[in-house]
């Protein structure tokens, strides 16, 4: 486990702060408060139409909130990098990071964290996995397994959980088939992944910590070990499509590449699905006409999932740091500064979106929201997670169209700073 910039996959070490002079300071804002794991939105847009760029002193980040000012640092991958955004966010205790200094821990930087030209090198190689082709082959697992957890939850009595039943395993397994994992470890994945975003986004306890390293650990140990087997036994999934064109050119991509490709796909095409599918029904479930007539035309549905990820993203920011001093919204920013992308504030921009906190499935503009991100980083996975979205919309207000949110539940976010679903969403409907 590297404690320096050197191109590992996690950096434990934070920098120090940076912060850059000439722009508001705010004292006070966080993405950890209650008010803003409720809902961030009501806060954003006040911050946004107030001080737009500010630097929060608990965070230790410089925030944009607005959609040219994101948009602009996404663009310019020269002076603000995405090395930082597989790094926790705070420290992490010496007893998490002696369990990561096992020698074998040694995952690289791939993908969202890795810097050009190397990113567009190895993009290019996953971006072929993304095929028109493996998504027919998923689309009719994508539709059975849809089909087979709405049966296991119409079989029980009473309301339903809709994350443990539905929204959790689905995309687990739809990543896991994709990158070729054997059906039968699923329910062991799903427990060495299922909290990471604590440790990289969130602030987890010392012992939260060690529980979650320890997870990764023996992840990256099974990634290994399943690639090696791959090698000697190819068949017709992603991991095996990486290594053959591994094998085609070793210098243009790692073995090291392949086997970290591997380790970081479960994470980004699993909670964040997860988030998605949760969001959805809690903006469609409360307006029954809308859920009615996308039941009755599920031509509806794209539009609809691209409106759901703008008024409430799965994932409402992400992170740069500054490679050089640059200058973005007029405020110069030394190197090393943090700098934090509010994706919900430049989504619910009233200068963009006309009435940005209402819904509408049919607003013209929807897909312009930057949930997925923008320019080079753009969300690789963006293409199936709306796949598994629309089948599982589609399935579900097709199944049960009397589904219904249980009225005055508490909903419990995780605190983090990016990702945004609920843990638990009780659902119900009406039973012959």
């Amino acid at each position: 486990m590297s404690t320096d910039n050197d191109g590992a996959y996690h950096n434990i070490r934070i920098p120090p702060r940076v912060q850059p002079s000439g722009c508001p300071i705010d004292h006070e804002f966080t993405t950890f408060s209650e008010n803003y794991l409720s809902n961030p939105y009501p806060e954003l847009d006040c911050i946004r139409e107030k001080n737009p760029v500010f630097y929060s002193k608990k965070l230790g980040y410089l925030v944009l909130t607005r959609m040219e000012d994101v948009v602009e640092v996404f663009r310019d991958h020269e002076n603000f990098s995405s090395v930082n955004v597989q790094d926790p966010v705070f420290p992490i205790s010496e007893r998490a990071a002696a369990v990561l200094a096992a020698e074998d821990f040694n995952p690289v930087a791939v993908m969202s964290n890795r810097q050009q030209p190397d990113h567009t090198r190895i993009r290019k190689y996953t971006r072929d996995g993304f095929s028109g082709r493996r998504m027919k082959i998923l689309e009719p697992y994508i539709q059975k397994r849809s089909q087979e957890l709405i049966d296991e939850m119409l079989a029980k009595d009473g309301p339903v959980d809709f994350v443990s039943a539905f929204g959790h395993p689905l995309p687990g397994q739809i990543i896991f088939r994709f990158i070729g994992f054997d059906e039968a470890d699923d329910e062991q994945l799903m427990q060495w992944t299922g909290n990471r975003l604590a440790f990289t986004w969130g602030n987890p306890t010392e012992d939260e910590q060690v529980d979650i390293a320890e997870k990764m650990l023996k992840y990256w140990r099974y990634c290994r070990a399943f690639v090696a087997s791959r090698w000697e036994n190819r068949k017709d999934d992603l991991t095996s499509e990486l290594l053959n064109a591994h094998e085609a050119d070793p210098e243009e991509l790692a073995y090291r590449e392949v086997e970290s490709i591997i380790y970081g796909h479960s994470f980004a095409g699993h909670e964040i699905v997860s988030n998605f599918m949760s969001n959805a029904l809690l903006c469609l479930l409360p307006k029954r006409d809308v859920w009615a007539e996308i039941g009755r035309d599920t031509s509806l549905i794209p539009n609809a999932l691209e409106e759901v990820l703008r008024i409430e993203s799965p994932q409402t920011s992400w992170r740069r740091i500054t490679n050089s001093d640059t200058t973005i919204a007029g405020v110069d920013i030394p190197a090393g500064t943090q700098v934090f992308l509010s994706l919900a504030a430049a989504n619910h921009e009233p200068e963009i979106f006309d009435s940005p906190t209402t819904l509408d499935i049919r607003r013209k503009n929807a897909k312009k929201h930057i949930s997925f991100g923008h320019g080079i980083h753009f969300c690789l996975g963006a293409r199936l997670a709306r796949l598994e979205g629309a089948i599982a919309i589609e399935a579900l207000a097709q199944r049960i169209p009397s589904l219904r949110l249980i009225e005055d539940q508490p909903l419990d976010y995780s605190a983090n700073i990016t990702f945004r679903g609920p843990k638990k969403l009780m659902i119900d409907w009406d039973r012959a």
